[in-house]
């Protein structure tokens, strides 16, 4: 095994540890504004897998990182289970709303998904074939819970209310939803490691607004169900879970789960995470992405600060959540440059 990331996850400790940025590819490269542009529209571009394979590239071209995580969106898993989906510009995402007996019948399963779906696989074999040697690729899906509130709502909330609303006045429907997700997550990651992914992440977004027992049942059971099962099918692979603004509940997430990785957020400390995370295993994270827009001698500090807590233990250098729209390119570099200085001088 020689490639870093797949060291880290399989709890080495490296001298330098590697590097991947999540939303890698995306509206902050010019290249991928081009591309994008070319492709028509959001939609267009990640069901085109020579155009969604081209901007998965872009990122490994101009940077080098370590990892490069397959070009899609979350919401792709609902749309291929039957809900409409569409974008509105400068607003994001919208969907058919999924609230009721009759809504949730309407929904597909199983081998159904894959109809849609079968272009995002075809552009995970086209990275296979494309990515340098020593690039690991990483695929992915958004967590049940998070992918249900865009089902429940109709679109993205600040608050994640409709669902909470929904798990409160009819638990029995919110749960068949959530069960849905999770078969479905479970279907579509295994075909993204048939295809080539080495790894996959599990993207919890809004893991942070279930709380105690709701946390528990909703957010964490449903990354051990679909880790357990991946790995049943798929032994060996590696599982990086992102209970996003977990808090102490990220504390046990890697035993409670059996995920190889625990990505945290960048609401709790480097140290801290070094103290009561990081001894179960790898982890990753975990900079603000604000310091990819204002960038200067706080995002140096910053990063050499994370670099030296985590050096003990297995760590993926990468941010707290997605790059932003208004980054600098130059900033990410900056990045780069100082994990793999600090590392080194270190």
């Amino acid at each position: 095994m020689t490639k870093t990331i797949l060291r880290a996850l399989a709890g080495e400790t490296l001298p330098v540890p590697p590097i991947w940025m999540m939303r890698q590819a995306g509206r902050y490269l010019p290249e991928y504004k081009a591309t994008r542009a070319e492709a028509g529209d959001f939609l267009s571009l990640c069901y085109n897998p020579e155009l969604a394979a081209e901007v998965t590239l872009q990122p490994i071209r101009r940077y080098g990182f370590d990892a490069a995580i397959l070009f899609a969106d979350i919401l792709l898993l609902p749309q291929a289970l039957g809900a409409d989906l569409w974008f509105v510009t400068g607003e994001g995402p919208r969907l058919s709303t999924t609230t009721t007996d009759a809504d949730f019948a309407k929904l597909g399963q199983g081998e159904m998904i894959h109809d849609t779906l079968s272009p995002i696989y075809e552009t995970v074999k086209i990275l296979r074939r494309e990515l340098p040697s020593e690039t690991t690729l990483i695929g992915f899906a958004g967590a049940p819970w998070t992918v249900a509130t865009y089902m429940i709502a109709g679109q993205g909330t600040k608050d994640q209310g409709p669902a909470h609303a929904l798990k409160a006045e009819n638990r029995v429907l919110f749960e068949k939803i959530i069960d849905r997700l999770t078969e479905g997550t479970i279907d579509y990651l295994s075909k993204q490691i048939e295809a080539g992914a080495e790894v996959v992440k599990i993207f919890d977004s809004w893991a942070g607004s279930l709380n105690a027992e709701d946390f528990d049942r909703y957010a964490l059971e449903p990354a051990r169900r679909i880790t357990a099962e991946l790995k049943a099918r798929h032994p060996g692979i590696p599982v990086i879970a992102f209970p996003r603004q977990a808090g102490n509940k990220y504390i046990g997430f890697h035993e409670a789960t059996g995920a190889d990785c625990v990505a945290v957020d960048d609401s709790v400390s480097a140290e801290w995470i070094a103290e009561r995370v990081q001894p179960s295993g790898c982890v990753q994270g975990n900079l603000a992405s604000s310091h990819m827009v204002t960038g200067g001698d706080a995002l140096v500090s910053e990063t050499r600060r994370i670099v030296k807590a985590l050096s003990n233990g297995p760590h993926i250098f990468n941010l707290g959540h997605g790059i932003t729209p208004d980054a600098d390119p130059e900033n990410v570099k900056l990045m780069i440059d100082t994990v793999r200085e600090s590392a080194a001088a270190s």
